[in-house]
Order: C-alpha cells, then sequence, then structure tokens
C-alpha cells in the first residue's frame, strides 16, 4: 500500500470520525448513562463489606432500584449487608435548613447483578464484523517489534492494557472486538511510552481509539458506535481529534503497513 493511498484512509477515517463526534452520544451511551447514575458509590468501608459477603459482586443496587431497572432478585437470595446513613435534624437547629446531618447508620441489604433476572442493562457500543486474518497478521506485527501479548481473565473492567513492551487482553472477546482492542493498545505502545506522549490521559486515549477506528475500518469492521462513545467517554470532540491529527495517521499508518485490505 502506498503512502498516499495510506493518507487517504486514515484522512477520510478521521474526517468521519470528527463527524460521529460532531452528533454527540448515542442512544445507547445515553441510555448507560442513565442507567449508571442509578447505582451509588459505596465507602471504602461498604465496599469491604460487599467484598467480604459477595467476592464476585460487579454491581450491586437495592431491590427497588433494581425493579425500576427492569430486574428483580430472584427468590430465595441473600442481601449483601451495608451500613448506610440515618438522615435526621440537629437538635439544637431543628429548624435551619443545614439541620440535617448524619444521627447514625443502619443495616441496609443491596444485591449484585447475578442474583437478579429481567431486562439486560444496556452496555458499551462494540465493534462488529469479522477481521478474517488481519488479527493473525496484526499480532505478528506486534511480536515483530518485541512487544509480548498475553491472554487473561481479569483486566479489572478492561478489555486490554498496555504496559511498555507488554499487551495483556481479556479472554472471551469477540473476533472484531479482539482486534479493535488490539490495534489501540498497540496504538498505545507505538504512541504512549516515550517522552513525546501526550500528558492528558483523555488525550492519550483519544489517540488510541483513533487509531483503532481508522485501522478497524479499513479492514471492514463496523466501528462507529463504539469508538464515538468511548471517545465521548474521554471528553473527546473535533478539536481534540485535530490536535493529535498527525500523531494518529503515523501510527495508523504504520499498522496498515503491515494489515488491511491491501495486506
Amino acid at each position: 500500500m502506498t503512502a498516499d493511498a495510506l493518507k487517504k484512509i486514515t484522512t477520510d477515517a478521521l474526517n468521519t470520525l470528527a463527524a460521529l463526534l460532531d452528533e454527540g452520544h448515542s442512544d445507547q451511551l445515553t441510555a448507560l448513562l442513565k442507567t449508571m447514575a442509578r447505582f451509588h458509590t459505596y465507602s471504602w468501608h461498604n465496599v469491604c463489606l460487599i467484598a467480604s459477603q459477595y467476592p464476585t459482586a460487579t454491581r450491586v443496587a437495592g431491590f427497588h432500584t433494581w425493579r425500576t431497572l427492569g430486574r428483580f432478585v430472584r427468590k430465595g437470595e441473600k442481601g449483601i449487608a451495608i451500613m448506610a446513613p440515618i438522615i435526621g435534624r440537629r437538635e439544637a437547629e431543628p429548624n435551619s435548613e443545614n439541620a440535617r446531618s448524619i444521627v447514625g447508620f443502619r443495616a441496609a441489604y443491596v444485591f449484585d447483578v447475578e442474583q437478579t433476572d429481567g431486562a439486560p442493562l444496556p452496555a458499551p457500543g462494540e465493534a462488529s464484523g469479522d477481521p478474517g486474518a488481519n488479527t493473525a497478521a496484526l499480532k505478528r506485527a506486534i511480536l515483530d517489534r518485541g512487544i509480548t501479548i498475553e491472554s487473561v481473565d481479569d483486566l479489572a473492567g478492561a478489555l486490554g492494557t498496555s504496559s511498555g513492551g507488554c499487551i495483556r487482553l481479556l479472554n472471551g472477546l469477540s473476533p472484531a472486538t479482539e482486534f479493535t482492542t488490539l490495534v489501540h493498545e498497540y496504538a498505545h505502545e507505538l504512541l504512549h511510552h516515550a517522552d513525546d506522549r501526550p500528558a492528558s490521559r483523555d488525550t492519550r486515549e483519544l489517540e488510541a481509539e483513533a487509531v483503532a477506528f481508522v485501522v478497524g475500518g479499513a479492514v471492514g469492521l463496523n466501528t462507529a458506535d463504539a469508538s464515538r462513545d468511548y471517545l465521548h467517554l474521554y471528553r473527546g470532540d473535533r478539536e481534540a481529534l485535530a490536535g493529535s491529527l498527525t500523531r494518529i495517521q503515523r501510527a495508523a499508518s504504520m499498522i496498515l503497513a503491515a494489515v488491511g485490505p491491501a495486506a
């Protein structure tokens, strides 16, 4: 693939991505953010209580909160005890607007999502399609640069990580998501483990995901909603994309020289 062809692919793809960012959140991301707002952030003490009683818990809420989300606690499930504050008025100033305060704690019970049945919770958009032999070509390119690839069962909620010389990838990903996650983490390896890396994490994530969008699209994957939603979570917009354009094009072109339509 010629340098001009690579530049056209990356330029066209980044123009498309900028237009997608201008459109704002997808319906799927909007629903996800509304749902996540229903879940409390628990104190460290309550996090420890939850972990000690239900070590595999991932998302917990009270009985009635689950019902409002269209899910129902299964009969016979045992609640996870936490400490909930009791709000009351201070006796010294009962009529003051600021008189309400925590006057004690009581036991309350929450349930993990695995203890419930019902409507599926909204999930982030995912890439779709079949990368075919491009995944193997991508892995060869990564290994040829002396970067190892490890498959693991748990990444604390992440799909992949890059640690400078090692990419870790979550087991069980769909072929499309595996490919785009590998591209994303490879972009981190190429762009973000040297002295010239952007200081802002938001910028680093924007650059890596934009590269994944370009390369994924070039091999025929549908990555539009997944990349747009991911970048919106890291405050990505047209202006931020333009600020990293040269770096994104450089990394995408390097990867597409090894994989892609003409590989």
